[in-house]
């Protein structure tokens, strides 16, 4: 079973940034999709942002232009550069590894904060 950690979370200040990695507790092969997501308390987790092998990335409207995913290896799979920070997007971040034969891996999440 493979064990995604996230780090890289913080507190920030409004229009600061913060780079978000993901680690793997062995190498992933086979990978299809990478992805970040968030979740505040009471609400539904939502989708921040998508990366096949590929190359082929998509982004939620409220982070488009802000934020940027890239593709690491097998060990780092993901990484999620976030840039003009806001307080709405305070929320724990969680990365995601979809591989080819269907699993899908996450990590237990990192806060963020943008404060004041």
């Amino acid at each position: 079973q493979v064990q995604l950690v996230e780090s890289g979370g913080g507190l920030v200040q409004p229009g600061g940034s913060l780079r978000l990695s993901c680690v793997a507790s062995k190498s992933i092969f086979s990978i299809l999709r990478m992805g970040w997501y968030r979740q505040v308390p009471g609400k539904l987790r939502e989708l921040v942002a998508t990366v096949t092998t590929g190359g082929d990335a998509n982004y939620a409207d409220s982070v488009k232009g802000r934020f940027t995913i890239s593709r690491g290896n097998a060990k780092n799979p993901v990484y999620l550069q976030m840039n003009s920070l806001k307080p709405e997007d305070t929320a724990v971040y969680y990365c995601n590894v979809n591989v080819l034969d269907g699993n899908g891996y996450w990590g237990q999440g990192t806060q963020v904060t943008v404060s004041s």
